[in-house]
């Protein structure tokens, strides 16, 4: 009869032998477990010695996973560091221009205030505006310098009436619409503005040349008696303007007057106040030279 193939453990010597010292190491280990439970439920401070042992055989490799462990981290949270920072950078500089934006912001907020108040000065003044309005647009490429106000016939503006800013002239009323005006400014190579030195009785005209700046030219020829930061100022003749309005100040001297820079710029001007006619039985019976060139039209005739 043929052998099995199946062959159990009993038929090896060797698997016998190894099963029985598994049981005896088993059955020893249990019973050493067991003392050792024993004795240290009995004398606890007993086993203290080999715990502290087996803690000082382990200590340099535990210490040296948890300085390993310790220097990963670093290391990873500088690698981490590293790149994020470029877009924390770029965060930073977007946050910083945002603000610089927000101050400029602020600074113009403040700059306009400071204009409306001026304006609101004006309002309260002795004489009343007869409209505070914004000027909407104005010519910069021609010799010919009108401006565009946002009020008309409808507010009460009339042909002829004065426009100033909180820093000075700005011109005067040429036409008139029923919501809107065009303004003959003072820069117009047609305007002439009677003027007068600040602090003494010098009388001029201020011409404007159709660029930035005015030309002076006394009245009395002689001995020029100007200086360079002179400021001139709306005289009372003619009867459109009050006095003792800014009109430019003196930035080049020639031999019959000068060249002045006029004090309120319409380009940089938002707000600009209607003001009443200074004499209007002046401005009626205007006959002299001098009068008829600062006629009706607001244009040298």
């Amino acid at each position: 009869m043929a052998p099995s193939a199946q062959r159990h453990a009993g038929f090896s010597k060797r698997a016998q032998y190894t099963l029985f010292t598994g049981y005896i190491a088993a059955g020893l280990g249990t019973l050493l477990g067991a003392i050792l439970l024993g004795v240290s439920l009995w004398q606890p401070r007993f086993l203290s010695g080999l715990r502290g042992g087996a803690q000082d055989v382990v200590a340099p490799a535990t210490g040296a996973a948890a300085t390993a462990r310790t220097e990963s981290k670093g290391l990873i949270s500088t690698i981490r560091g590293y790149l994020r920072a470029g877009s924390q950078n770029a965060a930073l500089k977007r946050e910083v221009e945002i603000a610089r934006i927000r101050l400029k912001e602020a600074e113009a907020v403040r700059q306009e205030n400071a204009r409306l108040k001026a304006l609101l000065a004006i309002r309260d003044g002795e004489v009343k505006p007869v409209a505070v309005a914004r000027l909407v647009g104005s010519t910069a490429a021609s010799t010919r310098r009108f401006a565009y106000l946002g009020a008309g016939s409808a507010q009460g503006v009339a042909v002829g009436m004065p426009v100033v800013s909180p820093r000075g002239v700005v011109g005067r009323i040429l036409e008139v619409g029923r919501n809107s005006s065009r303004v003959l400014l003072i820069l117009d190579s047609e305007s002439v503005l009677p003027v007068r030195r600040s602090g003494d009785e010098l009388v001029a005209f201020a011409e404007g040349r159709g660029d930035s700046l005015l030309r002076i030219k006394l009245i009395n020829l002689g001995l020029n008696p100007l200086k360079l930061g002179d400021l001139f100022l709306t005289s009372g003749a003619g009867g459109y303007y009050r006095p003792g309005t800014a009109v430019a100040i003196l930035t080049h001297k020639s031999a019959d007057g000068g060249l002045a820079r006029i004090v309120s710029d319409p380009a940089a001007t938002d707000f600009v106040a209607v003001m009443p006619i200074f004499e209007p039985e002046a401005v009626e019976v205007a006959d002299t030279p001098i009068e008829r060139a600062v006629g009706e039209t607001g244009e040298r005739r």
